[in-house]
């Protein structure tokens, strides 16, 4: 996974809530609530980034998966009709997410922990998959993964020492 350091600070966020589960560790004098949230930050604008946050009340958990999604954030190659610039399979354990270039018109055709990805990515044209686990957080971190490592035609031709019109045929 490529990650590139970019400032979060100078990009306008926005934030969506994908899961939010209650978790119960049992101690001696009963059970100790707590909360984990999966967030999803983007600019709609190429730059996505998911983070996990834990605490004792569900606010607290979201805020803290918010400053955690800021510091993973990465850049996903996008085309010129905002849809990926190739077909990739994401893959994170035993997730595995499809994803598949769609021309003008298309709309988001992904499940909800993928749409959540692609819609804060910028991406308004694809068609996905979800393969393997259901596990919303695997599918999330999959998604991103094979975000991040998608090229453009140009990184393509510039690693192969040759034109872009030879890539692209």
């Amino acid at each position: 996974m490529r990650h590139v350091i970019i400032d979060a600070s100078q990009l306008e966020l926005e934030e969506k809530v994908v899961a939010i589960k209650r978790v119960t560790k049992v101690v001696k004098g009963g059970r100790n609530m707590r909360f984990t949230a999966l967030v999803v930050v983007g600019d709609k604008n190429g730059h996505v980034g998911a983070g996990l946050g834990k605490a004792t009340e569900i606010p607290e958990a979201i805020r803290k998966g918010k400053e955690d999604a800021m510091k993973k954030l990465v850049t996903v190659a996008l085309d010129e009709n905002h849809s990926i610039s190739h077909d990739f399979i994401g893959k994170y354990g035993s997730a595995s997410v499809l994803m598949k270039k769609a021309p003008e018109g298309t709309g988001v055709i992904a499940g909800g922990p993928v749409r959540a990805v692609a819609e804060l990515a910028g991406i308004t044209n694809i068609r996905t998959k979800s393969l393997g686990s259901k596990n919303k957080q695997n599918v999330v971190l999959a998604t991103i993964n094979g975000l991040s490592q998608l090229k453009t035609p140009e990184e393509v031709a510039r690693l192969r020492g040759k034109s872009v019109e030879e890539i692209l045929g």
